[in-house]
């Protein structure tokens, strides 16, 4: 019997999908199914959720902190409405100090940004999985220098949090070429570096799985799969917070955006007391 709470790296999908009607937010239904799927296997173990969101960047670390955070309608092209959402889940700002507290005490600053708003990396996820909108909610961002082993090193620091009911999500995109994405150029390398990721985070051992992913350009067509690591970078952190944990697909769909391989993944083990 165990209450320590898995982490999860979500590809996040597109925009603000939560929020649309039509053939694009169809696109996501199995994404979607995913995240339903994720909050069943969870049950009522979270107190809050800390995601780690590719859509946040910063030189260092910072850990939004407001009670009640706003919104970064951080994308372009949607519908007017989609700019005057809300995802109203609370902050916390006792989480906020435990995380800066953890990384302090690893030797990794990180300040608290009690401005920054809920980004689309995040409440495009948190609509589906928890749509009460009334789990307490934090962000933390990742580093601009996307240096593996710092992300790897963040997430082991934040590993005690997975005792305290804190759920850790990883939100990215498991391949994130925009240029690509909509063209037959991205199946490919979105097919084979997923193959690498599958054998990576589910097949390898922890120790193996720990070298790949600091060597993740050496993946096949790694660089046209990420020609920035902004959405790659989030499950470094999550697979550091679970580094010795077995890893599980959790979603995998071939046709998104018309042909492009996407996949989320879960570490460790799900509570079996709730």
């Amino acid at each position: 019997m165990t209450t320590r709470l898995p982490t999860y790296f979500i590809s996040h999908g597109g925009g603000p999908w939560p929020y649309l009607d039509g053939p694009f937010r169809r696109m996501f239904d199995q994404l979607e199914q995913s995240l339903v799927d994720i909050r069943r296997e969870l049950g009522d173990a979270p107190r809050a959720v800390l995601v780690i969101s590719g859509h946040w960047e910063e030189k260092g670390f910072a850990i939004s902190s407001s009670q009640q955070p706003g919104m970064e309608y951080d994308y372009s092209g949607f519908p007017p409405h989609t700019y005057q959402i809300k995802y109203k889940a609370p902050g916390s700002p006792e989480l906020a100090a435990r995380v800066q507290e953890l990384l302090a005490d690893g030797g990794i600053p990180a300040r608290l940004d009690p401005q920054r708003g809920f980004d689309h990396g995040t409440f495009s996820i948190m609509k589906p999985l928890y749509p009460g909108e009334d789990i307490p909610l934090v962000q933390l961002s990742i580093d601009v220098g996307y240096d593996p082993e710092v992300h790897l090193q963040l997430g082991r620091l934040l590993t005690p949090l997975r005792d305290e009911g804190v759920l850790i999500i990883g939100s990215g995109l498991s391949y994130h070429n925009l240029t690509d994405a909509r063209s037959s150029e991205g199946m490919e390398p979105s097919r084979q570096f997923d193959q690498w990721l599958r054998e990576t985070l589910v097949r390898s051992s922890s120790e193996e799985r720990t070298d790949r992913l600091m060597k993740w350009e050496q993946a096949p067509l790694a660089r046209a799969a990420h020609p920035r690591e902004d959405h790659l970078i989030p499950l470094m952190a999550v697979v550091g917070a679970a580094e010795d944990e077995p890893g599980a697909v959790v979603y995998h769909q071939k046709d998104l955006f018309g042909g492009i391989t996407a996949s989320s993944f879960r570490f460790g083990n799900v509570p079996t007391a709730h």
